[in-house]
């Protein structure tokens, strides 16, 4: 009964182990995932103003102020201006593709000025990592004085691109998880031969806990289910005191009734099964217990 509340015990401690792991690894994952997504969209609303700074000094205004950066959906920014301007649309282009690439941006965006008087857009173009994939359409032209806003909307893959993160962080600590829960329900045997498992080494005997057999010199020795159970204990914590009441209560308590003298009778039994091997006894430590005295 011992040994597998051991195990069990040891089971548990492995899991929860695991558990904990897990947690923290999905709470710095996740913490890291929201402290950078934070920083991103404040290097974000920064450059947007930039842009919008610097296409006001490009209409010879530096006086009016950019507009608080808006928001106008999931991959969608606004720049707005105080006052009305003129925009010439290279200049317009060069400048925000320099911007951007300063900045956690991706690489993919699409940019359309509109006039608010008719909601018109009177001027636009698509940029993509492949310059291959450009459209930029109306080059070389001044726009006339408008109060006109610039909406820039970025690809929505790569900017969704640390969730994907945080879902391969939580997949690949699930896996950890699993692959330490299934080391821990691996059934481990304890022995001092390496050789077999199945073995523990008092002395000259090998002793069979399944079999329930000692073995030496060639020649078996059969034990009984409860025998087998007290020298199990015993060849466990070999040179140690094992308490009277810890074998009582590991050898008979799920029968529901603990006998005081049957312990003393099977103690018996096994020091005559033992006398084998000189080097083999079972002592009485007066007040405190038992202790298999094993002599190397």
């Amino acid at each position: 009964m011992k040994l597998m509340q051991n195990l069990f015990s040891e089971k548990r401690n492995y899991l929860l182990g695991a558990i904990l792991l897990v947690i923290i690894s999905l709470a710095s994952v996740g913490f890291n995932w929201v402290d950078r997504s934070d920083y991103d969209l404040a290097r974000q609303e920064v450059l947007l103003r930039k842009i919008g700074h610097e296409i006001l000094l490009q209409s010879d205004d530096n006086t009016s102020r950019v507009l608080p950066i808006e928001k106008i959906a999931e991959n969608e920014y606004q720049i707005s201006f105080e006052n009305e301007l003129t925009f010439q649309a290279d200049s317009l282009v060069n400048t925000i593709k320099r911007l951007l690439a300063e900045g956690p941006f991706p690489r993919d965006y699409v940019v359309s000025v509109v006039n608010p008087a008719d909601a018109k857009v009177v001027f636009g173009y698509a940029i993509s990592k492949d310059k291959k994939d450009d459209i930029i359409a109306c080059k070389g032209r001044i726009q006339p004085l408008g109060n006109y806003k610039i909406n820039i909307q970025f690809k929505p893959a790569a900017i969704s691109f640390s969730k994907n993160e945080f879902l391969i962080g939580s997949l690949l600590a699930m896996a950890l998880v699993g692959f330490i829960f299934f080391r821990s329900i691996k059934p481990r045997r304890s022995s001092s031969n390496p050789e077999d498992n199945n073995l523990l080494r008092l002395g000259s005997m090998s002793f069979d806990a399944e079999t329930r057999q000692l073995k030496i010199n060639g020649e078996t020795i059969e034990l009984t289910k409860t025998e087998t159970r007290v020298l199990h204990i015993f060849a466990l914590s070999p040179n140690e005191v094992i308490e009277r009441s810890r074998l009582q209560k590991e050898i008979w308590e799920d029968e529901g009734v603990i006998v005081g003298r049957s312990l003393d009778v099977f103690i018996s039994k096994l020091r005559k099964k033992l006398e084998v091997d000189p080097n083999i006894n079972i002592v009485v430590k007066r007040g405190k217990g038992y202790k298999l005295e094993v002599i190397a």
